[in-house]
């Protein structure tokens, strides 16, 4: 299933894609797609339901963020071995997070914060946890996955860390700076998440390409080495990493009225115009 939010900025409503690419409501069977919606039971629920049985949705509304309440946005540093020569390696996932208030839709605009000069792009597979997971092991990491979504963990390097005591957190949360979407896929249509194509332009130029079987970490593995040190709930995502071609290794940053655009293989696109922040 492909699942979605439809409408505008807190008042979204629950949709899916059919098999013809229509936008359905869900809001019938669902009040939102809430963490309590991405347990095994609810989607399979939700399977048995005949698309052509929902209201279809006409005109292209905006989309939102797919899942609702996101508890956690948890990301993996340096997680392609394509960096091998640029940096080291790490010999375990690098964790860090983002701020929930950094969440935007697949195609709202990406807002550079007064004084930024040094706002990046990273294409990234993202994770959805379905089913609680406390020190899961490897075998069992992908009964807790719901699902999959493309994100852009934009950053701001200087926030990040250029500045005295740099903190990865202060480059990563500013509002817009985690777009996701447009829909989570999951996992019974992506049979295998190690081996998706992924890839990002600005302006209509590629700047990163790559696979996710090029991850250091695989997605069973991330699920598995996180859970140790955090209860994962419903809900919560997963960046996974994102390949080489950022800005910061070229030293050229976004500005305004710049447009990305990215995707992952079966995962859908984004686009995203730049603009500066009014405050």
């Amino acid at each position: 299933m492909r699942l979605l939010r439809y409408g505008p900025p807190g008042a979204e409503r629950p949709g899916l894609l059919d098999g013809q690419g229509r936008l359905r409501c869900l809001a019938g069977f669902l009040s939102d797609l809430d963490g309590a919606a991405l347990a095994p039971d609810s989607l399979e629920r939700l399977r048995r339901i005949d698309p052509r049985s929902l209201p279809r949705v006409e005109g292209r509304p905006r989309l939102g963020v797919p899942v609702a309440g996101v508890g956690n946005i948890l990301a993996i540093g340096v997680n392609y071995r394509s960096h091998a020569g640029f940096v080291p390696l790490p010999a375990e996932p690098i964790i860090f997070s983002k701020h929930t208030g950094a969440l935007s839709g697949p195609d709202d605009p990406i807002l550079m914060p007064p004084g930024a000069e040094k706002v990046d792009w990273e294409v990234e597979l993202a994770v959805v946890i379905g089913r609680p997971a406390r020190r899961v092991a490897v075998e069992r990491a992908m009964e807790h996955i719901a699902g999959y979504m493309v994100a852009n963990d934009v950053s701001e390097r200087d926030f990040q860390s250029d500045r005295r005591c740099g903190q990865i957190i202060k480059g990563k949360s500013w509002e817009s700076f985690c777009p996701l979407g447009p829909w989570l896929v999951t996992t019974d249509e992506i049979s295998d998440s190690g081996g998706l194509h992924l890839w990002l332009e600005v302006n209509g130029e590629r700047m990163q390409e790559s696979s996710t079987a090029d991850m250091l970490f695989p997605v069973p593995q991330l699920v598995s080495y996180v859970s140790h040190f955090m209860v994962l709930k419903p809900g919560d995502v997963i960046l996974t990493g994102t390949p080489p071609g950022i800005g910061m290794a070229t030293g050229r940053y976004l500005k305004a009225g710049d447009v990305v655009r990215l995707g992952v293989d079966g995962l859908g696109e984004q686009c995203q115009r730049v603009v500066a922040s009014a405050d």
